[in-house]
């Protein structure tokens, strides 16, 4: 334990106020973590070297306890409401010192990192875990200065996490035990009372959101992106469970990122330096990327064992369908370091529409690319989520409106802006559905929704016959390579065309009725992109 108590004499948290802690450990490597999370028994080892750790109660975020400080700061720039949820100013003194007070005990695991491969807009950050599992997923998750870095490290904004620490509601004027509270003007965020890691990742992303449109003219994207040999960047916009990570790790291109980017005036560049994805049903025939990034180092959440063995599961849901594992992008063999591109030539929108409607492949024009930007569709699933039995429409604001401090119309400015300047290509993909709704249909196979995302990327999209959509206006290719044609119709694929017409009918009514809230800034340009019923 010599290095460990090197590394903790290195430096002090005296200026955050954390007193006489029990031991402060900063910037461990992964495999001092790893001995570190085994020794105090917070996981175990896989037979493929990954550690194997357990959230506990929750299993995914909680959008109900994440909150924001209203201040003379951001009263007036953050969109209020359900999405960001105004926490008071003394309330968040006053749980601050509470939580200072309870890790003055306590063995501490100190990481500085940073958020924003472009050094020109990223955030210096120390964050504060009382796991050390924990610490090694941020580790993984954020960007990882060098030594020499490290040396000079000055922080601009500060994580504390401490799962066994619990607010009192009535007194400390949260909604339950557990919380999140991003203090945007002190620069801190506050977490407790839950294990989930992405608490802290999703919170960074969220200052992102805040900063990066409000203060710098930077669109902040809920999305993946990779690009070619030839510098061709790509963009993946999508929620939970449309494919994102999978469709951007690319043998065949360089992964730029998974999940979260900036788009500038001339870059497109990772918030983060590793990948958090989905594994429930993971099998390295269908996703031999991130079946081969989980290694030693990685880290996998509420997965299960096969009897009697150390071997992972992935089909195991007794825990949560949200399984997870977080690994650094260097596991991916085609990442490229650093995590930066030119700007985009192809926009992709992934949907995973349960009702087998949306086409395959569309290309959108730019009112449509608006429209379905704000829109931000995908449709849950039996079994996703607690209370859901048959599909559900899903609309996201911009793709992430969770994550959004600032109105979702800033964001979809910023987007009509950057798509018009550069004529970059939008495509909409349904990676969900076909032949008939969930339960009746079959999901999309992923071979095909490769092949057209590569007839698209390689320009073979560009000189066939498109149709149009009946009541989305799409354009819908009438050929693709490697594709089977009575594919690319979802019509042609119903045996009931009548009801096809139908549900896309109904489809198209609730995008209408969802963009009710945004008519009153939409223009005539935007609003042409409606489904017409």
């Amino acid at each position: 334990m010599q290095d460990l108590e090197l590394k903790s004499a290195k430096k002090s948290l005296s200026e955050l106020g954390i007193q006489n802690a029990s031991g402060v450990m900063w910037n461990l490597s992964p495999a001092e973590l790893v001995e570190q999370a085994l020794l105090n028994q917070e996981a175990v080892l896989t037979d493929n070297g990954a550690l194997m750790a357990d959230t506990g109660t929750f299993t995914g975020r909680s959008p109900k306890d994440r909150y924001i400080v209203k201040d003379n700061n951001t009263s007036e720039s953050v969109w209020w409401g359900d999405v960001n949820i105004a926490f008071d100013e003394e309330k968040f003194e006053y749980l601050h010192q509470k939580m200072i007070n309870f890790l003055a005990d306590k063995k501490l695991y100190v990481r500085e990192a940073y958020a924003g491969a472009d050094e020109n807009y990223r955030l210096n950050l120390t964050i504060i875990n009382t796991l050390a599992w924990q610490n090694l997923f941020c580790y993984n998750m954020f960007l990882r200065p060098s030594v020499e870095e490290l040396e000079h490290f000055e922080s601009n904004f500060t994580i504390i996490c401490a799962p066994e620490f619990e607010a009192d509601p009535e007194v400390d004027g949260t909604r339950q035990k557990n919380f999140a509270i991003i203090n945007l003007t002190k620069r801190i965020i506050l977490i407790g009372g839950t294990a989930y890691a992405g608490e802290m990742k999703k919170g960074i992303f969220s200052v992102l959101n805040y900063i990066l449109p409000h203060e710098r003219n930077v669109l902040s994207m809920h999305c993946s992106a990779n690009v070619g040999e030839k510098g061709d960047t790509a963009i993946f916009f999508g929620l939970s469970g449309t494919g994102k990570t999978t469709l951007s790790a690319d043998p065949n291109r360089g992964l730029i990122g998974d999940d979260e980017h900036g788009w500038t005036e001339d870059t497109v560049f990772n918030f983060e330096g590793g990948c958090y994805a989905k594994v429930i049903d993971l099998s390295r025939e269908k996703e031999p990327e991130i079946w081969d990034a989980i290694k030693f180092g990685a880290i996998v959440e509420n997965t299960r064992f096969y009897e009697n063995s150390r071997t992972v599961d992935y089909t195991n849901k007794s825990v949560t369908e949200n399984t997870r594992t977080a690994y650094p992008i260097h596991h991916i063999k085609n990442a490229i370091e650093p995590s930066i591109a030119g700007i985009p030539k192809n926009i992709f929108f992934l949907t995973a529409d349960a009702f087998g409607v949306i086409p395959p492949i569309s290309k959108l024009n730019k009112s449509q690319a608006m429209y379905h930007f704000i829109s931000g569709y995908t449709a849950k699933v039996a079994g996703t989520e607690v209370g859901v039995t048959e599909p559900k429409t899903t609309f996201s604001a911009c793709f992430g409106a969770a994550f959004l401090p600032l109105h979702p119309t800033k964001y979809a400015e910023l987007f009509g802006e950057k798509m018009e300047k550069h004529q970059v290509n939008v495509w909409l993909i349904n990676t969900g559905w076909t032949g008939g709704p969930y339960g009746v249909g079959s999901r999309m196979k992923l071979k095909y929704t490769r092949a057209m995302i590569t007839a698209a990327l390689n320009g073979e999209l560009d000189n066939v016959s498109y149709r149009k959509h009946s009541v989305f206006g799409v354009s819908i290719p009438e050929s693709c390579p490697n594709v089977p044609a009575e594919v690319l119709s979802p019509r042609a694929t119903w045996s009931d065309k009548d009801a096809y017409d139908r549900k896309a009918r109904e489809l198209g009514a609730e995008f209408i009725s969802n963009f009710e809230k945004y008519k009153a800034f939409a223009t005539e340009d935007i609003l042409a992109g409606s489904p017409n019923l």
